[in-house]
Protein backbone atom coordinates (compact mmCIF):
# COMPACT_ATOMS: atom_id res chain seq x y z
CA UNK A 1 0.00 0.00 0.00
CA UNK A 2 1.23 3.30 -1.05
CA UNK A 3 1.12 6.25 0.94
CA UNK A 4 1.64 10.01 -0.22
CA UNK A 5 1.69 12.52 2.20
CA UNK A 6 1.58 16.11 1.77
CA UNK A 7 2.34 19.18 3.57
CA UNK A 8 3.93 22.54 3.48
CA UNK A 9 0.16 24.52 2.22
CA UNK A 10 -1.07 27.26 3.34
CA UNK A 11 -2.14 31.13 3.01
CA UNK A 12 -0.10 33.52 1.72
CA UNK A 13 -0.02 36.43 -0.18
CA UNK A 14 0.31 37.57 -3.80
CA UNK A 15 4.24 37.49 -4.82
CA UNK A 16 4.80 34.75 -1.50
CA UNK A 17 6.61 31.49 -1.78
CA UNK A 18 5.58 28.16 -0.73
CA UNK A 19 7.46 24.95 -0.82
CA UNK A 20 5.40 21.86 -0.72
CA UNK A 21 6.46 18.56 0.22
CA UNK A 22 5.28 14.82 -0.68
CA UNK A 23 6.94 11.52 1.70
CA UNK A 24 6.40 8.58 0.16
CA UNK A 25 6.15 5.31 1.94
CA UNK A 26 4.95 1.42 1.85
CA UNK A 27 6.41 0.52 -1.10
CA UNK A 28 9.58 1.26 -3.55
CA UNK A 29 9.93 4.88 -4.60
CA UNK A 30 12.26 2.99 -7.28
CA UNK A 31 11.62 3.82 -11.04
CA UNK A 32 8.70 6.26 -10.20
CA UNK A 33 7.67 9.31 -11.79
CA UNK A 34 6.66 12.12 -8.96
CA UNK A 35 4.16 14.77 -10.36
CA UNK A 36 1.70 17.72 -8.78
CA UNK A 37 -1.23 18.17 -9.88
CA UNK A 38 -3.73 21.07 -8.45
CA UNK A 39 -7.71 21.47 -8.06
CA UNK A 40 -9.33 24.62 -7.81
CA UNK A 41 -13.16 25.14 -6.76
CA UNK A 42 -15.50 24.06 -9.10
CA UNK A 43 -12.34 23.15 -11.45
CA UNK A 44 -10.95 19.69 -12.32
CA UNK A 45 -7.92 18.40 -11.35
CA UNK A 46 -4.66 19.91 -13.79
CA UNK A 47 -1.16 18.75 -14.24
CA UNK A 48 1.27 20.89 -12.82
CA UNK A 49 4.64 19.07 -13.02
CA UNK A 50 6.39 15.85 -13.12
CA UNK A 51 9.56 14.86 -12.42
CA UNK A 52 11.28 11.09 -13.35
CA UNK A 53 13.01 8.45 -10.92
CA UNK A 54 16.47 10.40 -12.02
CA UNK A 55 15.39 14.16 -11.87
CA UNK A 56 16.65 14.78 -15.31
CA UNK A 57 13.70 15.40 -16.74
CA UNK A 58 11.05 17.85 -15.73
CA UNK A 59 8.16 18.84 -17.03
CA UNK A 60 5.73 21.71 -16.18
CA UNK A 61 2.18 23.50 -17.21
CA UNK A 62 2.25 26.52 -18.99
CA UNK A 63 0.65 28.18 -15.94
CA UNK A 64 3.39 27.70 -13.52
CA UNK A 65 6.68 27.09 -15.67
CA UNK A 66 9.24 29.69 -14.53
CA UNK A 67 7.48 30.36 -11.18
CA UNK A 68 7.67 26.65 -10.23
CA UNK A 69 10.39 23.63 -9.59
CA UNK A 70 9.73 20.52 -9.26
CA UNK A 71 12.48 18.12 -7.29
CA UNK A 72 12.99 15.16 -5.43
CA UNK A 73 15.18 13.62 -3.05
CA UNK A 74 15.57 9.48 -3.51
CA UNK A 75 16.89 8.75 -0.53
CA UNK A 76 14.53 10.40 1.50
CA UNK A 77 11.74 9.52 -0.58
CA UNK A 78 10.41 12.80 -0.99
CA UNK A 79 9.41 14.91 -3.32
CA UNK A 80 9.21 18.69 -3.63
CA UNK A 81 7.58 21.78 -5.06
CA UNK A 82 8.94 25.06 -5.27
CA UNK A 83 6.58 27.97 -5.76
CA UNK A 84 7.64 31.53 -6.61
CA UNK A 85 5.99 34.75 -7.38
CA UNK A 86 2.55 33.11 -6.34
CA UNK A 87 -1.05 34.49 -7.73
CA UNK A 88 -4.38 34.67 -6.68
CA UNK A 89 -4.83 31.83 -9.52
CA UNK A 90 -2.42 29.40 -7.92
CA UNK A 91 -5.02 28.78 -4.95
CA UNK A 92 -5.83 24.94 -5.25
CA UNK A 93 -5.34 21.91 -3.43
CA UNK A 94 -2.31 20.36 -4.37
CA UNK A 95 -2.12 16.26 -4.74
CA UNK A 96 1.05 14.41 -5.24
CA UNK A 97 0.72 11.58 -6.93
CA UNK A 98 2.91 8.67 -8.13
CA UNK A 99 2.56 7.20 -12.00
CA UNK A 100 4.94 6.18 -15.01
CA UNK A 101 5.77 8.38 -18.23
CA UNK A 102 5.09 6.65 -20.99
CA UNK A 103 7.75 6.68 -24.03
CA UNK A 104 6.02 9.28 -25.54
CA UNK A 105 6.10 11.64 -22.30
CA UNK A 106 2.58 10.65 -20.93
CA UNK A 107 2.57 10.94 -17.33
CA UNK A 108 0.28 8.70 -15.82
CA UNK A 109 -0.13 8.41 -11.96
CA UNK A 110 -0.87 5.21 -10.48
CA UNK A 111 -1.11 6.65 -6.66
CA UNK A 112 -2.53 10.16 -4.89
CA UNK A 113 -2.43 11.91 -2.51
CA UNK A 114 -4.81 13.31 0.09
CA UNK A 115 -3.64 17.00 -1.40
CA UNK A 116 -2.50 20.13 0.95
CA UNK A 117 -4.72 23.42 0.37
CA UNK A 118 -2.38 26.79 -0.80
CA UNK A 119 -4.68 29.93 -0.44
CA UNK A 120 -2.79 32.75 -2.27
CA UNK A 121 -4.42 35.95 -1.56
CA UNK A 122 -4.26 39.55 -3.41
Amino acid sequence: QVQLVESGGGLVQAGDSLRLSCAASGRTFTGYAMGWFRQAPGKEREFVARITWSGRSTYYADSVKGRFTISRDNVKNTVYLEMNSLKPEDTAVYYCAMGLVSSSGVYSPRYWGQGTQVTVSS
